[in-house]
């Protein structure tokens, strides 16, 4: 009898082991199985924070007309500094938040150097700060536990440069109703109106889709809606976390007085007959036209898809006629670089020969060549993928002042058609890694069942970690929303890489496919491999070596490789705003998709010179304060010698034990957090 019961026992014990065993079907959920989008309101509620408007800090000495005054205003670069306490996920997501800024209006946001009022960023128990410049020197600003998403980010610091919540403005009850008697007891005051005494709109109109604006079940009561639209369509629009939608940045744009943004050169859709001030190469060979279709090629651009009557142009140079090698030159206007890296973006379309090339050139301009030298950057190979509009990247690094050359050559094979050019944009940013194009997505939507989910194809890091990610359609477990998940896999560089693998960033964007990259509201999460994290067991690392913690699968290619587990998100982005952007455009969805070593932010920001200093001053205890009262500090010593010894025989203990169960244990991931930084 008692061997049944040690059988039965061990059963148990392995069924278990097996249940938690790390697997390639493995997959964790960042959201911690809320199963819904979670918003800054839910994650402060479940924080404890009973803060104004839900995540904005108000000293009581604040007064909350002060914002409207220029001394509120933070100047165009606005210092900041990152502390520890920060998880390095999110000091990623913040960086990446900042380069928006950059890309999207004249703010720019550059370490603290000293200056006497500048942001601190930290880990507190929430998403939160204050409103304007408080003219406090240090002003703090939280990034907390779950707060990582990139428009979260935004959001906060939208606050901090002097902006209140969109629901909040002075001509709110015109557009939402406010259902009352929906909202949680004590929390009314969340929904008051700032009137224009205290707040400006900046002739902007109301903004449904804005970053700051609540979601229609912001501090309801049960599931029925505190905000209605009074135009039923933006039900699902409201309280969208994106990214900035048009107005967020006009009226940014507006209140600093920007012109033009930091980092944005050029976009291009070809719409004018000026063709964005190109220019077309020497009378007398091919040339670039401007078309509205082509027969053979294209039947409409990639900008319209053919849904606006009269509009819907793009270049194109035909390769149906002429020689072998025969070019067509198409140059961009003059640009004038501050980074020394750019990234070139545009659309291609084939239909001429299978060898037709198009290359990509920069003309450079200095005193040893003021008519400009050219520099091949890039030969574009289209990979035999023809008839359809494909998206490319090419990493430039100019440093002086230059223009974009495109070149297309005519190969030797027939061609009914050539090469066409749609879409342009140049900016001084980091170029997505890798693009995985979903074709036909509107029919996959419609017919994959919930809990099903697809892969996309391997890629390699610049690092050499092999990645690839899952995408459930109609969701994990529920339908209404998509469901991502980020997985290592087995590469050709595996035996000389570090395991587990140590602090990298994936980032999965589904890419709003707008013509003009500053317009775009793409939805992005980030996921950062934490080397120490362990499984639900404790017996293996979670970012190890997939050929360990992994399991064998098999590719849509027919190649075999191994598959570690995913961690991501149930509820990346839900069906109602899938279909509120240009995420689905010819029946096809991009995602861009990365994987960076961001292990240098594990690395304290260093402090200005005069901060050091004055950490040094305070650090000094005063000679009075030594020499008072002896016989206490004597006490005090003996007791914090007892007190010490009596923790080492602890420690000492504890080690014993630990290394008795286990001969490896990670680095301890607990990191000492200012709990209630306000």
């Amino acid at each position: 009898m008692a061997s049944k019961w040690i059988v039965l026992v061990f059963s148990m014990l392995w069924c278990l082991s097996a249940a938690s065993r790390l697997t390639g079907e493995t997959e964790t959920d960042v959201d911690e199985g809320h199963g819904h989008d979670w918003d800054i309101f839910d994650i402060n509620k479940e924080a404890g924070l009973d803060l104004l408007e839900g995540d904005i800090v108000i000293d009581e000495t604040d007064s909350r007309n002060t914002i409207l005054g220029e001394q509120y205003r933070w100047p165009q670069t606005v210092p900041y500094y990152l502390k520890d306490s920060l998880d390095i996920n999110a000091k990623g997501v913040i960086l990446k938040a900042f380069e928006q800024y950059r890309l999207k209006t004249c703010i720019n946001f550059v370490p603290w150097k000293g200056e006497e009022n500048y942001i601190s960023v930290f880990k507190g128990t929430g998403c939160y700060s204050s409103v304007g410049n408080r003219q406090v020197g240090k002003q703090k600003l939280s990034i907390g536990r779950n707060c990582d998403r990139l428009a979260t980010v935004e959001h906060e610091f939208l606050h901090a440069l002097g902006f209140w919540h969109e629901q909040s403005r002075a001509d709110r009850d015109d557009y939402v109703n406010i259902m009352w008697d929906r909202i949680e007891e004590g929390k009314d005051h969340n929904f008051l109106i700032h009137g224009e005494s205290v707040s400006s709109a900046l002739n902007v109109p109301y903004d449904y889709g804005s970053v700051m604006h609540y979601s229609k079940t912001a501090f309801n009561i049960g599931s029925e809606p505190s905000i209605i639209t009074k135009i039923p369509s933006f039900m699902d629009v409201i309280g969208q976390r994106m990214e900035f939608s048009d107005s967020d940045l006009l009226k940014l744009n507006r209140l600093y007085n920007c012109t033009t943004s930091s980092t944005f050169l050029d976009s291009c859709s070809f719409e004018k007959e000026n063709i964005c001030g190109m220019i077309q190469g020497p009378v007398g060979i091919a040339q670039w036209e401007h078309r509205h279709s082509v027969a053979g090629g294209p039947n409409t651009d990639y900008t319209n898809m053919g849904q606006c009557d009269g509009k819907g142009y793009f270049m194109h140079f035909s390769t149906v006629k002429g020689n072998h090698g025969d070019q067509a030159h198409l140059e961009s206007r003059l640009f004038y670089p501050k980074r020394g890296s750019q990234c070139l973006q545009f659309y291609l379309h084939n239909s001429g020969g299978a060898d037709d090339q198009l290359n990509v050139w920069v003309r450079e301009y200095d005193k040893a060549n003021p008519k400009g030298k050219l520099r091949l950057i890039q030969k574009i190979d289209t990979g035999g993928i023809r008839d359809s509009w494909e998206l490319y990247h090419v990493t430039l690094d100019v440093k002086m002042k230059f223009r974009v050359k495109f070149e297309g050559l005519k190969g030797t094979g027939a061609s009914t058609g050539g090469l066409s050019l749609d879409d342009i944009n140049l900016s001084e940013t980091t170029c997505p890694q890798h693009i995985w194009r979903i074709r036909d997505f509107t029919r996959l939507l419609e017919t994959t069942p919930t809990g099903v989910n697809i892969y996309s194809p391997r890629f390699l890091s610049p690092s050499g970690y092999s990645f690839m990610v899952s995408v459930y359609i109609n969701g994990r477990s529920s339908p209404g929303s998509m469901a991502i998940y980020f997985h290592l896999t087995s590469g050709p560089k595996d035996d000389s890489l570090t395991w587990p693998c140590p602090w990298h960033q994936a980032t999965m964007a589904l890419m709003d496919q707008n013509p003009d990259i500053r317009q775009r509201m793409s939805n992005h999460r980030m996921i950062t491999t934490n080397p120490n994290k362990l499984s639900s067991d404790g017996n293996d690392f979670y970012w190890d070596n997939p050929r360990k913690v992994g399991s064998l699968v098999t590719g849509s290619d027919g190649s075999q490789f191994y598959r570690g587990p995913g961690t991501g998100t149930s509820s990346y982005l839900a069906h109602s705003r899938l279909k509120s952007r240009n995420f689905i455009k010819g029946d096809d969805a991009i995602f861009l998709l990365g994987l960076e070593d961001v292990s240098a932010l594990l690395e304290t920001q260093p402090l200005p010179r005069s901060a050091v200093h004055q950490s040094k001053k305070s650090a000094v205890i005063p000679p009075s304060q030594e020499t008072t009262n002896t016989s206490t500090n004597t006490s005090t010593v003996v007791m914090a010698v007892s007190m010490s010894l009596a923790a080492v025989m602890f420690v000492v203990a504890m080690v014993s034990v630990v290394y008795a169960r286990r001969s490896r244990k990670p680095e301890s991931d607990v990191i000492l957090v200012e709990n209630r930084d306000i």
